[in-house]
């Protein structure tokens, strides 16, 4: 009777769970669970009351206290992108795309759409000048930032980036905007590549730029100190040009924060966010407190918050010498420091011991940031929650979170794209997918991996239709992109996983769909896009004999005598050119930094076609068509 009662108590109970758990997460028709959030980014009001949430998946803005409440949930007519809020603390900005943009401003008294105004291709990263007259927004994939009447909309003024702007902020006094360049456009194999930091003046309208160090990319957060005197910036720090044999001590990912003098422009210094055994994954999110004495950086693939002592930090960075004879004078004895002068920092996983905290937060996918005070508000993608850490207790981990929504139970796919953006499979935290391929693209590097031999390194390429364009590799190593992911798992992560885990990276990638391509005119072809397809349908130019619809390629090896120095083959693997408006630069060997540039300086299309004999008008159109793919 004992040993009955018990069992019919243990049921009870676990049926009671049960009947709890399906209850907290209602199941929708094709197997998924509620709609994911996708929290992203955040901002707080000026009296720190109220926190505004952008959900990507969503779409929508959450109004949110510091207690736990949700106050508010205020849809979206497209995917946002960004907040900014003004100065006057009544109105916010969200910048959305799906992909034509949108810039929709909410009344934050009523909590309330209040006007909503067409803008260009995929807007993103709004700033609001410190007079709140003036809206910034960044046409990320135009490569554009352009000026906006913050009362009406109406575009005064626009400016040409480098690549990807992705992230903006603007100087206390407002003359200043600083916008960082997600990717870098360079040769790829040329000695320095690397992503830079556009400033635009805004009474001149004039237009500079500072490049970040070598192998600088992934730019995902920017921010100006409360006094106007620095700007900082967090990216990862590829160390392309070494072999891919290792991770330890940062072998081929680091992730670093620059920092720029906001007067001169000139850069500092970079200090890298790791440590020594290990890494910070994928920076994000940067900011400061209203004091200037915290800087904190939310770091997406190690699931943490990175909080450093700034002035301390500024102290140690100025005192540094220039050169050893400097620092000979100094007297001091360089055995006991990691960094002897200034430009050893960038290489010194121990430069910040004793001037950073790393906390460990509670959810998946930090990326979001907000100061509150002494709070840090931080966004939890995949976890659809809020974490907020008061900076000063000392814990090392945060173990509560705001829930924005119902949590989330993720599907194969959803549990894939978390792999994906995950560097706690990687050995040591280093890197994650995204780190060479952000937002499952390319990162405009050349890697040497060892899967065809060493010394031969290789553009990266886009994860968009992997699955479907076989084979894997520019040089078409890996049959498929199911041994391929198999194999970055082991060989570039180093680690070994359960099969699982790569059957949901397949099942989130097969997913992917391309954007449309900035080219587009309301989503049609240009007449110039239009000349241009029939020059490439067309047999005496030939270029659909290897890039075939629908998928612009015969999945097939080809030597279109596009051999580089360190090759050790002559014909490559055929590319898709869906999205290639976004893949730049081009070949296997990324010689090229334009379409072009291939076509022209590269000859590329004379090997089995006639693109040599076309004049400049219709190499342009051409280009524009397969731009617009």
């Amino acid at each position: 009777m004992k040993t009955s009662s018990g069992l019919f108590s243990f049921l009870f109970v676990l049926l009671a769970c049960l009947v709890v758990v399906v209850s907290g997460t209602p199941a929708l028709a094709g197997g998924g669970t509620e709609a994911y959030l996708g929290p992203f980014d955040v901002v707080a009001s000026k009296d720190g009351k109220t926190v505004y949430v952008a959900c990507e998946d969503g779409k929508k803005v959450l109004a949110v206290d510091l207690c736990g409440k949700v106050l508010a949930s205020i849809n979206l007519p497209a995917t946002p992108t960004g907040l900014a809020i003004c100065p006057c603390d009544k109105m916010l900005y969200v910048t959305c795309a799906d992909p034509m943009g949108k810039v929709v401003v909410i009344d934050l008294a009523t909590k309330q759409v209040a006007k909503t105004w067409d803008v260009a291709h995929w807007p993103t990263a709004p700033v609001v000048s410190p007079d709140g007259k003036t809206l910034y927004v960044c046409y990320r994939f135009s490569g554009k930032v352009a000026m906006l009447d913050a009362m009406t909309g109406k575009e005064t003024a626009q400016f040409a980036a480098k690549r990807e702007p992705i992230a903006a902020a603007v100087t206390p006094d407002g003359a200043k905007l600083f916008v960082a360049n997600f990717l870098p456009l360079n040769r790829a194999d040329s000695y320095n590549v690397a992503a830079l930091v556009t400033v635009v003046d805004t009474k001149t309208k004039q237009v500079s730029s500072i490049p970040l160090p070598n192998g600088s990319s992934s730019l995902r957060g920017i921010t100006v100190t409360p006094d106007g005197n620095y700007v900082l910036v967090a990216h990862v720090l590829g160390r392309y040009q070494m072999p891919t044999t290792q991770l330890e001590r940062g072998w081929m990912n680091t992730n670093a924060m620059s920092i720029i003098d906001a007067k001169s422009g000139a850069l500092v210094n970079t200090v890298l966010l790791d440590d020594v055994d290990l890494g910070a994954a994928n920076p994000w999110g940067i900011t400061c407190s209203a004091d200037g004495k915290t800087v904190c950086v939310t770091h997406a693939g190690s699931h943490e918050l990175s909080v450093i002592d700034f002035p301390e930090l500024m102290k140690k960075l100025l005192a540094m010498p220039k050169t050893r004879d400097e620092a000979k004078k100094d007297n001091k004895d360089l055995s006991q420091y990691s960094s002897v002068i200034a430009e050893d920092v960038p290489n010194d996983l121990a430069f910040l011991v004793g001037l950073r905290r790393r906390i460990h937060l509670s959810g998946q996918g930090p990326r979001g940031l907000a100061m509150v005070g002494s709070r840090a508000v931080v966004t939890a993608f995949f976890s659809d929650t809020l974490n907020v850490v008061d900076l000063q207790k000392k814990q090392r981990v945060v173990e509560n979170a705001i829930a924005l929504g119902l949590k989330p139970s993720l599907t194969k796919e959803r549990q894939g794209e978390l792999f994906f953006n995950d560097a706690r499979l990687c050995f040591q935290h280093w890197q994650s997918c995204v780190s060479c391929h952000p937002d499952v693209r390319v990162d405009g590097l050349n890697w040497d991996l060892l899967n065809d031999g060493l010394g031969n390194p290789k553009n990266v390429k886009s994860m968009l239709l992997a699955h479907q364009t076989p084979p894997s590799m520019s040089s078409g190593i890996r049959s498929d992109a199911t041994i391929a992911v198999r194999a970055g798992i082991t060989h570039i992560q180093f680690a070994v996983r359960p099969d699982e885990d790569a059957q949901a990276i397949d099942a989130y990638l097969k997913t992917l769909k391309p954007v449309p391509s900035p080219c587009l005119v309301n989503g049609k072809l240009s007449e110039a896009a239009q000349r241009g397809k029939e020059l490439f349908l067309s047999k005496k130019v030939g270029c659909s004999k290897c890039h075939p619809a629908p998928l612009y390629t015969d999945k097939k090896m080809h030597n279109v005598q596009s051999r580089g120095k360190y090759d050790r083959r002559d014909d490559y693997d055929t590319p898709t050119l869906i999205e290639c408006w976004r893949t730049a630069p081009y070949m296997h060997d990324g010689h090229y930094t334009t379409i072009k540039d291939l076509l022209t300086e590269g000859g590329h299309g004379q090997v089995f076609g006639g693109a040599d004999d076309l004049n400049e008008k219709q190499i342009d159109d051409l280009v524009e068509f397969v731009k617009s793919l």
